[in-house]
């Protein structure tokens, strides 16, 4: 009887997200669209998609139209895209980790995705055979690598010492390592790059998407896509890893196979978004936090809840970062930073007190 009520509960929740999703994604969309220093209406907006989508003749303005289609609109599907995906990569982390602090910008991943992108724009890594993608992906595997070895070997309390708890070891590993990879980002910056390459890569650095255009929504939406249904597909096995490995062992999930996986796939989404736009904090460990608040811990609604939520928070934040300082766009990783942080510090003591 139980059993049939949470399918049921779990289809009617599917069946409302499925008309809420739309409906709030293209609000955002419009509303990352229409405002700026040079606020938009929306029946412009409307006439320009019109126009570029299905072949119709409104009469728009040259430069509202120019705004619209060929720098807002592909700004903000690009940011819906990178926070849904680093969003769900802080879901799948903090589920496999068992941690709640764990987040690709902890763990090093976001940091060495950024070396990897560096390494191959600035100092040419790969003689061009690499693309900046798959540089920020071997980056971010590496990393990852280091920050797992790391942990591993903190535990196992290496010469004879007493190994720290892993919950605490892992994201001291994940500190580790994105100091070293920040550190060979800097360097291979110093050595390699013009001052003007350098001006440029470290604006990068903090989060831009001010160089967005639709040749990289092509790559950030498959990307963010691609992310969202190896989630939505493991859903259930993210429940059991929330009870650790041998729970999820004793439920007949390929334990192995199956995390492995998922951290490639999270690595692989991350490390396309941040050859996009760069390095971005606080969406991967913010976000789930708050829709496990909202939704609940089951990962059959958490998961799209996180996607839909860092797709609005990261679109927000760019709309933000246009219209804090007059004539001046920000970092995006700037906004997601001074919102972030007072927010997961606030989830902190509401938790502690629950």
């Amino acid at each position: 009887m139980s059993i049939a009520l949470t399918r049921a509960s779990s289809a009617h929740f599917g069946l409302r997200w499925l008309w809420i999703t739309p409906l709030v994604l293209v609000t955002a969309l419009i509303a990352g669209t229409a405002i700026g220093e040079t606020p938009i209406p929306v029946d412009t907006i409307v006439k320009v998609l019109a126009n570029q989508m299905i072949g119709t003749d409104y009469p728009v303005d040259r430069i509202d139209a120019g705004i619209i289609w060929n720098y807002r609109l592909s700004r903000a599907v690009v940011a819906a895209c990178c926070g849904t995906s680093l969003a769900l990569a802080g879901v799948v982390l903090q589920a496999l980790l068992r941690n709640p602090l764990a987040d690709p910008y902890l763990m090093g991943i976001s940091a060495g995705a950024s070396t990897g992108a560096v390494a191959v724009a600035v100092a040419g890594l790969g003689a061009g055979a690499l693309s900046l993608s798959l540089g920020a992906f071997i980056g971010a595997l590496l990393s990852f690598g280091i920050v797992i070895m790391l942990a591993h070997a903190a535990n196992s309390g290496v010469g004879g010492g007493r190994g720290v708890q892993a919950a605490g070891a892992i994201i001291l590993a994940g500190i580790a390592g994105s100091q070293l990879f920040n550190a060979l980002t800097a360097f291979i910056i110093t050595k390699s790059a013009s001052a003007e390459q350098a001006r440029g890569i470290m604006f990068w650095l903090m989060g831009n998407l001010s160089g967005v255009r639709w040749a990289d929504v092509t790559l950030a939406v498959p990307a963010a896509l691609f992310g969202l249904l190896v989630c939505l597909w493991h859903r259930r096995s993210l429940d059991a890893f929330t009870f650790g490995a041998d729970s999820a062992a004793s439920m007949g999930i390929a334990v192995r196979p199956v995390r492995g996986m998922l951290i490639i796939a999270m690595a692989l989404v991350t490390a396309v978004m941040v050859s996009i736009v760069g390095a971005i904090g606080f969406v991967g460990l913010v976000i789930p936090h708050a829709m496990r608040f909202i939704v609940g811990s089951r990962h059959t609604r958490l998961v799209p809840a996180t996607a839909l939520a860092g797709a609005v928070f990261l679109i927000g934040s760019d709309i933000l970062s246009r219209v804090l300082v007059s004539g001046q766009v920000l970092p995006i990783g700037v906004i997601t930073s001074l919102i972030g942080a007072p927010a997961f510090a606030l989830i902190l003591v509401r938790g502690k007190r629950s």
